[in-house]
């Protein structure tokens, strides 16, 4: 425990202060305070621990906590001693907790009763621990709990209890205003309290809510006039004098008061002027505290009405501030004197030499003080002088922050007192030339308008004039390493807009200097496509003038490189300039005219020069335009997944049963050649078809009334490959074997697997890869395949016109179909067609991919390339193309997870035989999307559903819509 030290406190607590203060770095000092927390954890959970030591610990805590490292394994502790009544130990507590905890902590709950009880204690030292805490710890929700035991202590006997009282209440005002609206008479009063440090802490509060509110309180000038002039006349005790200043800070608090009532208001300044004349004359500027009240009696003049008098004497306290050798009273003159240029300028002249050398200061600070002084000053005529000393400050200072500041500033004074429009070309040229891209990009633009409108008058030569010398400029600085783009965008445009227009250079020299800034900077688009528009003015104006067209070498690289660009900005702009190069004069004449860039377009929103052609159409039988809010058919997936959304959240629970659906008219699609992948078409509402399906599907079973799936003799899927014992359907002589009513080759089943795998990889890859890769795949595999061109899976078309999409496009795709297979008698691989073994007898008709799935068969007949209505079965897993698994049907979606012979379920609705008994191209298509398709959970999905239809198998491998077909 170690031996008593000094003060009363341990010797091993005074050692650890002791190693603290020399720590020689962090690390030694953190070393310390975390062998002090292992200290601190054992010895405060032990039982029957002393007060005084408990105290101790409270103690070195604070000590941990203030070096920057967790202590709230002791704050509990602090909390229960602050409900002990010894009072060395409450305050102790007191003082930690507000240390310790913040106004949301867990543990303000455990001291709000606490605080409660202490606001009442006959002891104002405990009174006062107690405000303490209210005002660190009290939130905004506890603020009612505590706020009329505050109230109430107002009117305590103890002059410290009435000023901390106070303090209290402007802590709830500061946090919330509504809470204290009502008490601000409260303040008032206090404003009136014998004990000045009462009155004192009134001001900080009402300062606060004056600031609110103005007009409420211009009754209160009077009183805090009074207040200033008995303070100033040292009617105060001694006891609040410091340095000889009779209460400095609250006359500093009052004079900040009345410059807010004072300002824009006559009657009110004129109460104050007397008594803020005394105080500077009377102020000792050999302090610092005399030079702060002097400084706000400055501050206080050039907020209220001016007055010549006290102006006066302000500028006298400026020119002392500004001659004093302190660098910080200096600063405190610059700054003064920049608020009272705003009522005399001429106060400002009579300081020239001194702000001159505040200029050339070395200190940084007082000179950029210095140059917001000059900022404010500035007028027509000292306007080149201001900005170019701001131009060369800024060319030796590395900060970007400050100098994107001064450039902003130079571009400011620049557009507001420019006294000629060629001082202004040369000083934003410097502005960019040595802040480049730290400057605002509306100045880039401002100053080419400038440049296109000129004088604004009808001096005709005088705009030439100043074009003329900002070619010129702009030619002699191109040249500049590191201009910033925002320049050469302007140089660019300028040279293209009037770089021949004098005819001092030629469109040879002029596109040569554009050509070359376009290949300095290769990697800018903006600025080559700056580049190539003025290129295509320069050309434009040489056209139109009847004058040959030379394009150099260079320039025709250039627009060569543009033509092949990546943007597509860049390619319109080279093949627009290719356009206008091959037109007649009279064209280009009326396409480009010269100088026409300030010239007001009319843009016609309505399109009304498209009326004619508009009427022609109709009258020759076009359909009229529909607004897309009008029409009835249309719905887009975004609008109906709102719709949904919102359905939805209506309400969380549907428990009415879903709607049969109706049956779909079935559709013949044209015959496709067989190695695509023809896209499913977009079902109707499913639950169409479930109303037909539903009554045959009670007639197809054996008559039983509880409907079973047989599972007998079904390979599973998903897990080891198995068989039932009792199934009667294979034969060893026969090379194909028979699996869910499919025929199938004799391939292994791992290879089968295999090309499972394979193909959802690339399937996969193929929507997630970028053109690059994509030709890089069909330079490897010979080329891309027909099937590529398959709409993704899980697209979504607009439901209401689903049969007309299906019909549009089986009416389109047909033909296209026929034409393909003519035109290549032997198409190139499937990308998705990995390699695998497999034998094909006609590549043009049979998908070798098909085929290892044991999906087609191959004595299939190759389909004739003439045949455009070859039988095909009704589409009916065309439903899943569009299904939102919700309520229900996810319920449905997650029985897929058991059971070894559900998935066969999809190979036998993809055999299921037509009228004719012939396997259907749709569900053999589907097949494919269910085996290569991109996503495995929405085949599982899909699975799901059709197991929720009630379909029952009727045999070991049923055709499960032999009945469903007719």
């Amino acid at each position: 425990m170690g031996s008593q030290g000094g003060f009363g406190q341990s010797k091993e607590f005074l050692d650890l202060i002791k190693s603290i203060g020399e720590a020689r770095s962090k690390a030694e000092e953190d070393r310390i305070v975390i062998n002090e927390i292992d200290i601190l954890k054992k010895r405060i959970i032990e039982p029957d621990i002393p007060k005084r030591k408990m105290k101790e610990y409270i103690m070195r805590l604070v000590y941990v906590e203030m070096l920057g490292h967790d202590a709230s394994f002791g704050y509990i502790h602090a909390v229960k001693m602050t409900h002990d009544d010894n009072l060395h130990l409450k305050r102790t507590g007191y003082l930690a907790v507000t240390l310790f905890l913040n106004e949301d902590h867990d543990l303000i709950i455990l001291i709000v009763n606490t605080i409660q009880k202490d606001l009442k204690s006959d002891n104002y030292l405990v009174v006062c621990a107690a405000l303490n805490a209210v005002c660190k710890l009290i939130n905004e929700e506890t603020i009612p709990a505590v706020l009329p035991q505050v109230v109430d202590l107002l009117g305590h006997t103890k002059e410290a209890v009435r000023k901390k009282a106070v303090m209290a209440l402007h802590r709830f005002h500061q946090k919330s205003p509504s809470s204290v609206s009502h008490l601000v008479a409260n303040f008032r009063k206090r404003l009136c309290d014998n004990d000045p440090g009462v009155m004192g802490s009134t001001l900080c509060p009402l300062y606060d809510i004056i600031l609110a509110d103005v007009n409420s309180y211009k009754d209160l000038v009077v009183s805090f006039v009074s207040i200033l002039k008995q303070v100033a006349e040292r009617r105060l005790p001694k006891s609040y004098d410091y340095h000889q200043m009779p209460a400095p800070f609250i006359q500093i608090k009052l004079l900040k008061i009345l410059a807010v009532l004072g300002s824009g208001d006559k009657k009110a300044s004129e109460q104050m002027y007397t008594i803020v004349g005394d105080i500077m004359r009377k102020s000792d500027s050999s302090s610092n505290i005399g030079n702060a009240i002097l400084y706000e009696c400055i501050c206080c003049v050039s907020s209220i009405h001016p007055n010549p008098k006290v102006l006066e004497s302000a500028a006298d306290a400026v020119a002392k501030f500004l001659k004093n050798d302190s660098h910080n009273l200096k600063y405190l003159g610059i700054d003064a004197l920049g608020r009272l240029i705003k009522i005399s300028a001429e106060i400002a002249e009579q300081h020239q030499l001194a702000v001159i050398d505040c200029l050339e200061d070395p200190d940084d600070t007082l000179k950029r003080k210095t140059f917001e002084l000059l900022y404010k000053m500035t007028k027509p005529s000292n306007v080149e002088v201001i900005v170019d000393r701001m131009i060369d400050y800024m060319m030796s200072i590395n900060d970007n922050h400050y100098k994107t500041e001064i450039a902003s500033r130079c571009v400011e004074l620049a557009e507001q007192f420019a006294p000629s429009n060629q001082w202004f070309i040369q000083t934003m040229n410097k502005v960019f030339e040595h802040a480049g891209d730290l400057v605002n990009l509306k100045v880039a633009h401002n100053l080419m308008r400038l440049i296109a409108e000129g004088f604004g008058e009808e001096d005709d030569t005088a705009d030439s004039q100043l074009r003329s010398s900002a070619v010129e400029s702009y030619l002699r600085i191109m040249g500049e390493p590191k201009l910033p783009s925002a320049f050469l965008q302007v140089i660019c445009w300028v040279l293209g807009e009037y770089g021949t227009a004098d005819g001092k250079y030629s469109a040879s020299y002029i596109t040569g200097k554009i050509s070359d800034i376009a290949e300095a900077h290769s990697t800018d688009d903006k600025v080559k496509a700056y580049a190539v528009s003025a290129l295509m003015k320069v050309y434009s104006f040489e056209i139109a003038a009847g004058r040959k067209v030379d394009i150099l070498p260079e320039c025709q690289s250039f627009i060569e490189e543009l033509l092949a660009s990546n943007s597509t900005d860049l390619q319109q702009r080279a093949y627009e300039l290719q356009s206008v190069v091959g037109l007649d004069a009279r064209a280009v004449e009326s396409i480009m005219p010269m100088d026409a860039s300030c010239e007001d377009i009319e843009v016609d929103r309505e399109l009304s020069f498209l009326n004619g052609y508009v009427q022609e159409s109709l009258n020759k039988g076009a359909q009229p335009y529909i607004p897309e809010n009008e029409r009835s058919g249309a719905i887009s997936i975004s609008n109906f997944s709102i719709e949904e959304q919102h359905g939805s959240s209506g309400h969380s629970l549907r428990f009415e049963a879903y709607e049969l659906p109706k049956p779909s008219v079935p559709s013949r699609p044209p015959a496709v050649s067989s190695t695509e992948l023809v896209p499913v078409p977009e079902p109707t509402y499913h639950r169409e078809f479930h109303e037909a399906v539903a009554p045959k599907l009670s007639v197809s079973g054996t008559g039983s009334s509880e409907i079973k799936l047989r599972l007998d003799g079904v390979q599973k899927k998903w897990g080891k490959q198995t068989y039932s014992s009792s199934s009667p359907s294979t034969s060893d002589s026969d090379p194909h074997k028979t699996r869910n009513g499919a025929t199938q080759r004799d391939v292994p089943s791992s290879l089968s697997s295999k090309a499972r795998d394979v193909s959802y990889d690339s399937r996969r890859q193929q929507e997630e890869i970028n053109p690059e890769k994509q030709k890089l795949a069909a330079s490897l595999f010979g080329g891309a395949s027909k099937s590529e061109k398959r709409p993704v899976a899980g697209h979504k078309a607009s439901r209401p016109n689903t049969h007309t999409t299906d019909k549009s496009h089986a009416e389109k795709s047909g033909p296209s179909d026929v034409g393909a297979v003519k035109a290549s008698p032997q198409p190139p691989p499937d990308l998705l067609d990995m390699g695998e073994p497999t034998s094909i007898s006609n590549a043009t008709s049979v998908d070798p991919f098909r085929q290892l799935e044991g999906l087609l068969d191959l004595n299939e007949g190759t389909t004739a390339p003439g045949s455009s209505s070859a039988p095909k079965a009704p589409d009916f897993m065309s439903l899943y193309g569009d299904t939102s698994f919700t309520g229900q049907n996810m319920e449905t979606a997650n029985l897929l997870s058991t059971g070894s012979g559900d998935a066969n379920l999809i190979s036998g609705i993809s055999h299921a035989p037509d009228r004719n008994g012939h396997g259907t191209g749709s569900a053999v298509t589907l097949t494919t999307q269910l085996s290569k398709g991109p996503n495995t959970k929405e085949a599982l999905e899909k699975d799901a559903l059709v197991r929720q239809m009630g379909v029952t198998p009727a045999t070991q491998n049923p055709n499960l819509f032999k009945d469903l077909l007719g």
